[in-house]
């Protein structure tokens, strides 16, 4: 067990944190500790979607209704959305009321941090899907006004005045946007130079599952029920140019995803994350079907540079069980779901561990430049899965459905410290 061990800390990037952050996770030199913190709070019901760090305090979205401190002594309400101390893990009196579920958070400037989700209102007020609120007061911010027509945001990234959303809408602010969009930060009106035109002809809806950008801000890469970009194919994954004023879809492109898993996934992608030199990237997959070949239930490297068809440069296999989220920080690739194994293409569902697995329950890292499983092993109850990870200079943090993680009992949320 890990107590608080980083009161005495000097952040490197301090000044870093109250800022709006670039896309990607940060790098860390080693792998973390599978040794959990204690003083992290705890979720008692539901499932931690989102996370997001926004100066000292981290903000928790999700679909629950109850928190409680580190030492299990006092229990608060709070529905969907609260935050905490990175440092200490105070529960912060941060309470705005949301009345639907929280699935994405990224930190906006001034100490204020965007909310996605399933959502109709805020404080009272109406603003659906998207929203922006201070982290002090949790008052929502009346100047930023997008608004989606129906449907929810999955995925928000902030970045020079801009904040990309992702997720179910297929218009903001009454100007049509299917699945992806951008707008701008501070009033959130539409940015009429970004239009990806996606499209899934033949399945119910668009739907953009997931999506991150490159450090330096020059690509976007999106994952989803997509098929199309105006009248390119695209299937699952699309990659797009967004360092001018007008985005434009680039050339590259993969056909891995074309394989279809079990019958009825309209997109079996789930996350999907740059390393922190934005040189690659790693898909997160679900897809309950076991295959040496396939890249269902799977994680998957891509690189990012040149243009046309791309094959994975590893595929690492859970024999079967999903992979729903991923951050990669140089020294390793963790991955969160709720798998048994890794190492594990001739595994099945029924049988489980093939020749060559290793037991990585519910979480484990990968060797970024092989995709095989590093040693870290911490183990965590597996429910449904990992919904979130969040990369910070003190560690690794944890965002799911269940109550173990280290062996340890952490309410749906926790963090392994840097080693």
């Amino acid at each position: 067990m890990r107590r608080r061990l980083f009161a005495a800390t000097a952040l490197t990037c301090a000044a870093l944190l109250g800022a709006t952050p670039a896309a990607a996770d940060m790098a860390q030199t080693a792998v973390v500790s599978a040794n959990p913190v204690d003083f992290t709070p705890h979720v008692l019901d539901g499932t931690v979607w989102a996370l997001a760090v926004v100066g000292d305090t981290v903000v928790v979205g999700g679909t629950f209704t109850k928190v409680q401190d580190s030492a299990r002594r006092t229990t608060y309400a709070r529905k969907n959305i609260f935050a905490y101390g990175l440092r200490d893990g105070a529960v912060r009196a941060f309470a705005p009321a949301v009345d639907g579920a929280v699935y994405a958070l990224t930190a906006g400037p001034t100490n204020t941090v965007y909310l996605g989700g399933g959502f109709k209102t805020v404080n009272g007020a109406a603003q659906r899907g998207v929203a922006r609120v201070a982290v002090g007061t949790g008052a929502r911010i009346t100047g930023f006004g997008a608004r989606i027509n129906w449907g929810d945001v999955r995925a928000l990234k902030a970045r020079a005045g801009k904040l990309y959303l992702g997720g179910t809408f297929s218009a903001v602010n009454n100007v049509k946007r299917v699945g992806l969009a951008r707008v701008n930060a501070g009033s959130g009106a539409v940015d009429a130079g970004f239009d990806a035109k996606l499209s899934a002809p033949g399945l119910s809806r668009t739907r953009v599952e997931h999506f991150d950008i490159t450090p330096d801000g020059s690509r976007l890469i999106a994952i989803g029920a997509l098929l199309r970009s105006g009248t390119a194919t695209r299937t699952q994954i699309a990659m797009f140019n967004v360092s001018g004023a007008t985005a434009a879809l680039m050339s590259w492109y993969t056909d891995a995803y074309q394989a279809e898993c079990l019958k009825g996934f309209d997109t079996y992608l789930r996350q999907v994350k740059f390393s922190p030199d934005g040189r690659y990237f790693v898909v997160a997959a679900t897809g309950r079907a076991s295959s040496p070949t396939k890249l269902c239930d799977s994680a998957a490297r891509f690189e990012t540079g040149g243009g046309g068809k791309h094959n994975p440069t590893w595929v690492q296999r859970t024999g079967g069980d999903s992979l729903y989220a991923v951050a990669v920080t140089g020294s390793a690739v963790y991955v969160g779901g709720h798998q048994r194994y890794l190492d594990n293409p001739y595994g099945t569902d029924a049988k489980g561990a093939g020749p060559g697995a290793v037991e990585r329950v519910g979480i484990g890292a990968l060797n970024p430049s092989t995709g095989k499983a590093l040693a870290w092993n911490p183990s965590r109850d597996r429910g449904v899965g990992v919904r979130a990870f969040q990369v910070v200079p003190q560690g690794l943090i944890v965002g799911s459905d269940t109550e173990r993680l280290g062996r340890e009992f952490h309410g749906r949320i926790g963090m392994f410290p840097a080693g």
